[in-house]
């Protein structure tokens, strides 16, 4: 697996897919075994990066190869490495619905069954400054047993074991954000209860390659 490869094509693939814009957002994957993180560069446009220009860190912040600065937001990465050995790949990105929620500081709760990829819903991470090890914290507290979580006023972030599991659930949370945003501009949607969100989440251990 060319990790370097990977990092740049999803990133690219985030733009191509309206799931960020410009250079906000980043990505990385974890090698458990060497304990190497590879993580995008701080403030290079997606299509501009080179695969020497991918950063290879440990999860102290030791850049062990890479030419360029790593993501600002790279404690985040690690953080959730250090305290999930269920993820092995994280993507942050800038999405539009899920940010309008971010920025209204809202859960994403259970109005479309898919959001069972990320959880029983998606919780909003407390507000912290871009970067900072505050903001690092509240992101994995809000994302206990999820794989997704809102950063308030700033985004969202998921995790999975690898880049494209992590770019499915991006992609369902915000088909969901958008649904639950389109839905409350007319009414008050109906949230699925809890026993049918554990029913989805044993559904969803067979569904496609998780």
């Amino acid at each position: 697996m060319d990790v370097r490869r990977d990092l740049i094509d999803y990133g690219k693939k985030l733009v191509e897919y309206n799931l960020t814009k410009g250079t906000g957002g980043n990505l990385s994957i974890f090698d458990r075994k060497a304990g190497i993180m590879a993580i995008t560069p701080s403030g290079i446009d997606f299509f501009a990066i080179q695969p020497e220009d991918i950063v290879m860190m440990d999860l102290e912040g030791k850049v062990l190869e890479g030419r360029k600065k790593p993501s600002s937001e790279w404690m985040m990465h690690s953080q959730i490495y250090q305290g999930r050995e269920d993820i092995d790949a994280i993507i942050h990105a800038h999405t539009t619905f899920a940010t309008v929620l971010a920025t209204l500081r809202w859960d994403l709760t259970a109005s479309h069954y898919m959001i069972a990829v990320a959880g029983p819903d998606v919780r909003c991470a407390e507000y912290a400054t871009f970067g900072s090890r505050e903001l690092a914290e509240n992101a994995c507290r809000a994302m206990v047993d999820r794989r997704a979580v809102l950063l308030a006023n700033h985004g969202i972030l998921a995790g999975a074991l690898d880049l494209a599991n992590a770019f499915n659930i991006i992609e369902e949370v915000e088909y969901c954000s958008e649904i639950y945003y389109r839905a409350k501009s007319i009414g008050e949607p109906v949230i699925l209860d809890r026993a049918e969100m554990d029913l989805m989440a044993e559904k969803f251990k067979t569904y496609g390659n998780r």
